[in-house]
């Protein structure tokens, strides 16, 4: 997921996308430990797509802090 598509999300978006992500990142470690993963890079994806998505959360928080 890119981070310009993520920019463009609502904050509401953001926390049920980022509930989503963490939910795939769960079952993806499930499935490795488990020995039935097929696809390993998938977790290093996902995790990436949880960072992009708290680091936009977290900008957004500290602009309204700063405006305040």
């Amino acid at each position: 997921m890119k981070a310009s598509l993520i920019r463009e999300m609502t904050r509401e978006e953001l926390e049920q996308k980022y509930r989503e992500l963490r939910e795939e990142h769960f079952n993806l470690r499930f499935q490795a430990a488990s020995g039935q993963m097929e696809k390993p890079h998938l977790v290093r994806a996902v995790r990436r797509d949880i960072a992009r998505v708290l680091t936009v959360i977290r900008e957004r928080r500290s602009a309204e802090e700063s405006t305040e």
